[in-house]
């Protein structure tokens, strides 16, 4: 059963938002983790299409289990705040094809921090009744202090006087990632999940991995796309 209706103006989206905040749920990660999941989602630049990856690894050791994907045309258009309408649908039709659920999903969006504590790591959270960690690459709101060059180092991320995140440098000298719980999840073990899946790059690799998969099906679906349409202008 859904959680709400998608077909939404604006106004509603944000009405929703402010309601369905209400309901996230912030306490520590499961202890005992199996499985990782990751998503990430690629856009066509040609159409209006969407390409929804969601990857699972087995934890630790983040060996690939699975590989699902959704394409669908967006439904919702391109508002600041609001992209969770935009990409939930097909991420949720992608979680429903996998074999295997994953006991948490990390979310290349914004948890909680949010302008109305929902981005798209809480709201997928909530749609899909599992912990959810969103890791984003630029922050969307909120202040904080510089966190040290060092990796590892971190600093919180505060909005209206409440910590909503973690500022954490993921390598020596590099941009920092904004790292924020979404649904079942608190800052600290949000923190320490996606220290844990770091590898050697500036991403966590489930995240790294699932943007890779993402444009991989875009590309192959838009080839495929390409050459149809040659084909067909042969014919005429």
């Amino acid at each position: 059963m859904e959680l709400h209706s998608w077909t939404l103006s604006a106004k509603e989206a944000i009405s929703l938002q402010k309601t369905l905040a209400e309901q996230v749920l912030i306490q520590p990660l499961p202890a005992r983790l199996k499985i990782l999941g990751a998503e990430d989602l690629s856009y066509s630049k040609h159409s209006d299409l969407l390409f929804a990856v969601i990857l699972t690894f087995k934890w630790p050791g983040l060996d690939l289990i699975e590989s699902v994907h959704h394409v669908c045309k967006a439904s919702f258009p391109y508002v600041p705040g609001l992209l969770s309408f935009r990409e939930v649908p097909p991420l949720i039709e992608a979680y429903g094809k996998l074999g295997q659920k994953p006991d948490v999903l990390l979310c290349d969006a914004q948890g909680i921090a949010h302008p109305r504590k929902l981005g798209l790591a809480a709201h997928l959270g909530l749609c899909l009744g599992i912990p959810t960690v969103g890791c984003a690459k630029s922050r969307l709101c909120g202040t904080h202090d510089d966190p040290p060059l060092k990796k590892g180092s971190s600093r919180p991320l505060m909005l209206d006087g409440e910590q909503v995140g973690i500022v954490f440098r993921s390598r020596d000298g590099v941009k920092p990632i904004y790292i924020s719980p979404g649904h079942l999840a608190d800052v600290q073990s949000s923190k320490k999940l996606v220290y844990r899946c770091l590898r050697r790059y500036r991403i966590p690799e489930p995240l790294r991995l699932a943007h890779i998969e993402a444009n991989r099906r875009r590309m192959e679906i838009e080839e495929e796309s390409k050459v149809q349409s040659q084909k067909a202008n042969v014919k005429t």
